[in-house]
């Protein structure tokens, strides 16, 4: 709990426009004060934006730094009964060589973006948009669609070395170059696509409704968020993988046992050829009501006894049983609307556009600003989502353990982990930050708590 105060004074303290939302963006605010009082300049602005951009470099390296202090040459009495030496020794071999490559790419990402800002990069690109359009709509994509370009080309090769290079050393990668391509097009068009008619669509709401804008561009982000989550599986996971329903033989029958034992319905349950790009194992919970299905990927069946997987399954029912998939959803849609509403209150002070240098004001430069000005708020909105999915871990955890085989979910765990080479002990900031997922050392310490406690009450 203390954690949740914690995030909570993170976001009073770094977000300047907090107190607005929940006055009209005209009364004296803190904001406000800042600006009409203080003499708020474009320089200002962008000197706030470089200091944003560093403080969240400064950041992801300290912390980054942190965690290779939990680094150890010799196993673990604690991981003993996960590790063996060999598997330990590769799975820190495994984190030091992400851990270096992460070094140089974020080095060369970083110095490359303050050098974009420092020579007014983006300025001069929307300028040089201006030869060609006036219209708004189509500058803002045009701008955007090309950052965004660019920036999947500056970041193709270090994909490509991470994939062929580091997982391929640790036995991860199964992907062909042809693959990886096919699969950096496809991204790249569908984003284009999907991306740039909801831009199209919130710019075309800016220039008919000023007032509202932020409560339209807040509904149809929640409308497409909720789509997403009911047709997600269906319409864009075919696109790159084939998912195919459990065929009906032993496991299926086990699955399904256990589903009608705790009345929960399930038709759709699907296998995914998740073994032609990685090794690694997983398995997910998509959609709410008639859409809901489970996937496994096919390296969790080949990894797992049946009863592992059925308790696997029964963690992934646990979440909806406790409404895990309503309650991430609610958060998401506050999340939005509080950005839209900032959003909707920075657009008023045309100097967060000229921060960029530009001698227009204008709607994309507008969206860029904002993007970095929002950094602080955006970290603590991570946190809490952070926060709330680790405790629905332990809880849909909780359930499976009573509800199947607690001894069966810790082994499946502990398999898991052991063939992923997960990292096991992060150092507490890094894994407040980063980890959406408890530790699976962690999971296992709270099933072995609650087996004990319910053999106590029993």
């Amino acid at each position: 709990m203390r954690y949740f105060w914690i995030a909570v004074l993170f976001f009073i303290l770094f977000s300047n426009s907090f107190a607005c939302i929940w006055w009209d963006w005209k009364t004296r605010c803190v904001w406000d004060w800042f600006v009409y009082e203080n003499m708020l300049h474009t320089e200002l602005f962008f000197y706030v934006i470089i200091a944003l951009v560093i403080f969240e470099f400064a950041l992801s390296k300290t912390l980054s730094y942190l965690n290779t202090t939990k680094w150890s040459n010799k196993l673990p009495k604690e991981l003993e009964e996960i590790y063996d030496e060999k598997k330990y020794a590769k799975s820190m071999n495994y984190e030091k060589a992400k851990y270096n490559f992460s070094n140089i790419s974020s080095i060369i990402s970083f110095n490359i973006m303050i050098l974009v800002l420092i020579f007014w990069v983006f300025w001069k690109l929307y300028d040089f948009l201006l030869n060609f359009t006036h219209n708004n709509i189509l500058l803002t994509l045009y701008f955007f669609w090309i950052i965004a370009f660019v920036q999947s080309l500056f970041s193709l090769p270090f994909s490509y070395y991470s994939t062929f290079v580091i997982e391929e050393k640790y036995g991860f990668n199964k992907m062909t170059k042809k693959l990886f391509f096919i699969d950096f097009i496809k991204w790249l068009l569908l984003s284009f696509i999907i991306w740039g008619l909801i831009l199209a669509i919130i710019t075309w709401i800016y220039n008919i409704t000023r007032d509202n804008f932020w409560f339209y561009a807040w509904i149809l982000i929640t409308s497409f968020s909720v789509f997403m989550m009911m047709f997600y599986s269906s319409l864009i996971v075919p696109l790159f993988n084939k998912q195919t329903p459990l065929e009906k033989w032993k496991l299926r029958d086990e699955i399904e046992a256990f589903a009608h034992s705790v009345w929960f319905k399930l038709d759709n349950i699907y296998v995914i050829d998740w073994s032609k790009r990685s090794s690694k194992a997983n398995a997910y919970f998509s959609g709410f009501g008639p859409k809901k299905r489970i996937v496994l990927y096919d390296t969790l069946i080949n990894d797992l006894t049946n009863n592992e997987l059925v308790a696997v399954l029964a963690h992934e029912i646990g979440h909806y049983k406790k409404k895990h998939t309503f309650q991430m959803l609610a958060f998401s849609t506050i999340q939005t609307w509080i950005m839209f509403y900032i959003l909707w209150i920075t657009l008023w002070y045309r100097e967060a556009s000229l921060a960029l240098w530009s001698n227009v004001s204008s709607f994309a430069l507008w969206l860029l600003a904002f993007g970095i000005l929002f950094t602080p708020i955006s970290i603590v909105f991570g946190l809490i989502w952070n926060i709330l999915s680790r405790k629905n871990e332990y809880e849909a955890d909780h359930y499976a353990a009573k509800h199947y085989k607690a001894n069966k979910l810790k082994s499946a765990l502990i398999k898991l982990s052991r063939n992923n080479l997960s990292n096991l002990r992060p150092h507490p900031a890094y894994e407040f930050f980063h980890y959406s997922h408890p530790t699976v050392l962690k999971r296992l310490h709270a099933l072995d708590k609650f087996i004990n406690k319910n053999k106590k009450h029993s």
